[in-house]
């Protein structure tokens, strides 16, 4: 199979229909042999009904219906593991993302040997309250990450080698940085392409608002210490740990010796409850950089999410 095109959505029943038959038509178009799997988050309309419909038209369309809304990076996390393209293009239901871009994105990634091609909406129909911050947002990842190249982390639509999509673990909402994944993961041929950004036709945004930029920033903070120190936790906490222990260590035997010496009543000097409360700090984070190392290698359950029915 060609191309695997997947697409989470949440309450998008009056654009999912429309999505299919324009993908439909790029398909026939160019010979593609591909898949379109809808994943619904949730959904509370009739955008599960219309999936079903629509699979009974065309084989071509899979589906999968999450019992509650779990969000984006999940619906992508089942989605990938069901994709068999060779390559994997995702984009958002909302018909802002147009499947005429599908074509030069495949021969990016089968020709010029990308790993994964981002969208990059120069272009934007969207409010101020959405394109600030992640001007704001891109700029930040941009220097964490290393990726210099890329202009928009976030845009819904991309393209993958399937190698790609079965070797990151995208889960909670880290699928704003599912380039920053791939490069630790070892796939670093990351290109970008401009596409264009229709306004949206139908409804409104589910994703907007500065809770979102702030929410970007704390995942963007957990990707920076998981990919730092994920697979070894005792070297930032072990080594704070012993740090501050070791200081209060010292502090302490300063104050022992000045109390042999009579100079002071070691515990009339506030110097010795410092000492005291760095010594059980240093402790502690000792402690946790020891329990976050057993944690790091018997977690199993991170992406268990309640499927009702997959078609």
């Amino acid at each position: 199979m060609d191309i695997s095109v997947v697409i989470p959505l949440y309450n998008e029943e009056e654009s999912i229909a429309e999505l299919f038959q324009w993908i439909e038509r790029v398909m026939k178009k160019h010979g593609f042999t591909y898949e379109v799997i809808f994943i619904s988050d949730g959904s509370t309309d009739r955008s599960w009904d219309i999936i079903e419909e629509l699979h009974a038209q065309s084989p071509q369309v899979k589906g999968i219906k999450f019992r509650r809304n779990y969000g984006k990076s999940p619906a992508l996390y089942c989605g990938f593991a069901e994709a068999q393209g060779d390559v994997v293009i995702t984009m958002d239901a909302d018909l802002q993302d147009s499947p005429d871009e599908i074509p030069e994105l495949f021969r990016m990634i089968k020709e010029e040997k990308y790993d994964l091609v981002s969208g990059y909406k120069k272009k934007r129909h969207d409010p101020l309250s959405k394109t600030l911050p992640t001007k704001l947002f891109n700029a930040t990842a941009r220097r964490v990450s290393g990726i210099k190249n890329l202009h928009d982390f976030n845009c819904g639509l991309k393209a993958y080698r399937r190698d790609v999509v079965k070797n990151i673990e995208v889960y909670g909402e880290m699928h704003r940085y599912i380039p920053y994944l791939a490069k630790n993961a070892g796939f670093d041929r990351i290109g970008e392409k401009v596409v264009h950004h229709q306004a949206r036709k139908y409804g409104s945004s589910k994703f907007m608002g500065w809770n979102r930029f702030v929410n970007g920033y704390l995942d963007l903070l957990t990707l920076w210490f998981l990919s730092t120190f994920g697979k070894k936790p005792m070297h930032v906490f072990g080594f704070l740990g012993s740090l501050m222990f070791f200081i209060g260590f010292v502090a302490f035997i300063i104050l022992s010796i000045s109390k042999l010496m009579g100079k002071i009543w070691i515990t009339d000097s506030p110097f010795f409850y410092i000492a005291l409360t760095m010594m059980i700090l240093g402790t502690q984070l000792f402690l946790t950089g020891f329990l976050g190392d057993l944690i790091s290698r018997s977690s199993q359950n991170r992406n268990d999410y309640q499927v009702e029915e997959v078609i």
